[in-house]
């Protein structure tokens, strides 16, 4: 098999991108490369560019290449986690003084990365609805940022952000366009495509899509920006292990197909929980009344796997949570499992009493692949105890 183009189909450079057969056995799957240095031909003569694990090794290019391949980007990079990868790029791309413009609904763990740890080193941020262009226009005419930092659909409350408006808005002002990829995944939308300079992936949640290994990427374009992240990832050693990089290589090869069904499951989980009678707000950008639905359609292939909720209260949407069988309650998402989650005391705890605090009403579920009609009889259930 050649290396898959840009011209084969998603599905297809998701099986084969980076994963030619062994040429010493055929074996189909490429093996796992756990050694963690290689002998070279005399000092300084690598074989492939290989000389200690940190620096590089098989298994995490062969997770590259197929990064890469699925976002449409020319450089990708695995890293031990979603963190590890958000920490290299902002300090790649950051220096004391700069400013991040971060979106009002994003992961607490980024917001806690950007004011509490590189806070301290003099990087400042400042919050906005990137889902108002009008709104990101002001702010960035107001301060300039070094980097507008966006995730759509977003977390947990699921707005949609316009990827090539931002895209012009931020260039305009001379900052890098950040997207967090990780709720869509490359398999229903590609922010590069539209402008975008830099993905972010928390490789965790879809692409790895089992809940059995932990691991976050960066794909982009930019040469000396890829370069200085490489760096710091290799100085730092904040890379990821060969057999969490092949479990991420084993997790997308099916992302399309989990992707189609985790999708069809929340379209259902949300028409049912927005007709019921014990909810009062449904946030998903599948549904017609959902603000972003018209954007979400003509930037995204599919409208996903999660759907958050508000209850009437926050007693209830307590109660809620913890009273569903099949959907656990547990962080994370992503995975084949349904789960359940309360952002306010879960993960989004770090932002309480900021400008990204979640509602304490609102409850997140992430959709698994698990028979439709016994996802909503295990909802049902569980809205019949509030």
């Amino acid at each position: 098999m050649t290396e898959p183009t840009s011209d084969h189909g998603f599905e297809t450079r998701a099986v084969h991108a980076g994963q030619a057969f062994d040429p010493t056995t055929g074996a189909v799957i490429p093996p796992v490369h756990f050694s963690t240095t290689y002998a070279q031909d005399g000092i300084g003569g690598l074989r492939e560019g290989y000389e200690y694990g940190r620096s590089g090794n098989p298994t995490r290019t062969a997770l590259e290449t197929q990064l890469a391949a699925l976002e449409g980007g020319a450089h990708a990079l695995s890293f031990a986690s979603g963190l590890a990868a958000e920490d290299a790029l902002l300090r790649a791309a950051l220096k004391p003084g700069d400013e991040v413009l971060l979106g009002s609904d994003v992961y607490g763990g980024t917001y806690r990365l950007i004011a509490r740890v590189l806070g301290a080193w003099g990087v400042g941020v400042r919050v906005v609805d990137m889902s108002d262009l009008d709104a990101v226009r002001a702010a960035l005419e107001e301060h300039p940022a070094r980097i507008v930092w966006v995730e759509t659909p977003s977390n947990p409350l699921l707005r949609i952000t316009d990827i090539a408006g931002l895209a012009r808005l931020g260039h305009d002002a001379g900052a890098l366009v950040v997207v967090d990829n990780t709720f869509a995944s490359p398999a229903l939308q590609q922010p590069l495509a539209f402008g975008a300079d830099v993905v972010v992936h928390s490789t965790t949640k879809y692409l790895g899509g089992h809940s059995d290994v932990v691991g976050g990427a960066l794909v982009l374009n930019d040469e000396a920006l890829y370069a200085e992240a490489k760096f710091l990832q290799f100085a730092v050693g904040a890379v990821s292990g060969p057999l969490d990089a092949w479990l991420t290589t084993r997790g997308i090869k099916t992302l399309a197909l989990r992707m189609q069904r985790h999708g069809e499951n929340a379209q259902a989980v949300a028409e049912f929980l927005a007709a019921h009678d014990r909810v009062a707000r449904v946030y998903y950008p599948g549904l017609a009344s959902h603000p972003g639905h018209q954007l979400a359609a003509a930037q995204m292939s599919g409208f996903g796997g999660i759907v958050s909720v508000a209850l009437a209260d926050a007693a209830s949407a307590r109660r809620f949570a913890e009273s569903t069988r099949l959907f656990q309650l547990a962080e994370s998402l992503g995975g084949v499992e349904s789960l359940m989650n309360y952002p306010d005391e879960m993960t989004h705890a770090s932002v309480r009493g900021t400008e990204l605090a979640v509602p304490p009403e609102v409850v997140r579920l992430s959709v698994g692949i698990e028979s439709a009609a016994d996802l909503l009889a295990d909802l049902d259930q569980a809205l019949a105890r509030l």
